[in-house]
């Protein structure tokens, strides 16, 4: 579904990636794993549109996306969830999950039910505003209201990060609900093992903005000692 072929990126002088290529399936969830400052943030920004390539190709279902701006590719089915998770706190928790009606046709903007079968604790606070949110509770919003865009890509960069362990079990599941479905691909950034070790089916390493490991689940198992090393300062 997703195939990122041979990918450089710069910002100025300094490249970013290097000749980094990934392949995300239906079904199946691809880790990216690595230190802080490798370059797995600004791929997955040039996966959705919001850092512009210098080489390489971007086909999503077949097709060069290289050109297209982020609202383009949300619209042909990319949601993402970035790091950090820029909700918007002023507003309230059903405002945030209908700012993901901009990608949709007017048709189908609502909210599908199944998000608060997913995220339960989202049904009571549907009239509080987004700021006055935990951490947890936010990065569960930033993703429903990818969610709310029907992605058939979901790219999530770090989901793990600051939030509690029980959010992170609640997470870990969903996303692997989303996965065992076999209608969406996934990709997620993490620098925590334990969690990649438990959802991915493919995973990538990265260092100094190339890869430098990768393979399926099974690799990453027989070689997590070389895993580790590569995500320990």
């Amino acid at each position: 579904m997703l195939d990122v072929r041979n990918v450089d990126l710069s910002f100025g002088s300094a490249r970013v990636l290097r000749s980094v290529s990934i392949l995300c399936q239906p079904g199946k969830v691809t880790c990216l794993l690595g230190r802080n400052g490798v370059g797995k943030s600004s791929l997955l920004r040039a996966i959705v549109g919001q850092h512009a390539i210098n080489a390489g190709a971007i086909l999503w279902q077949g097709e060069d996306i290289a050109r297209l701006g982020a609202a383009e590719r949300a619209r042909a089915g990319i949601g993402y969830v970035p790091q950090g998770r820029d909700i918007f706190p002023l507003l309230t928790v059903r405002e945030n999950l209908e700012t993901g009606f901009a990608a949709l046709p007017r048709a189908e903007r609502t909210i599908p039910e199944e998000i608060f079968d997913l995220f339960p604790v989202l049904r009571d606070m549907l009239s509080r505003r987004g700021g006055d949110l935990s951490g947890g509770q936010q990065q569960q919003l930033a993703i429903a209201r990818a969610l709310v865009m029907r992605p058939r890509l979901l790219v999530l960069d770090e989901p793990t990060e600051g939030i509690q362990p029980s959010i992170i079990k609640e997470i870990e599941t969903v996303i692997g609900l989303l996965r065992d479905r076999g209608e969406m691909a996934i990709v997620l950034v993490e620098q925590y093992f334990e969690f990649a070790r438990d959802l991915a089916d493919l995973f990538a390493v990265m260092d100094r903005g190339e890869i430098v490991m990768a393979g399926d689940r099974a690799r990453m198992l027989e070689e997590e000692a070389d895993v580790r090393r590569h995500l320990t300062v």
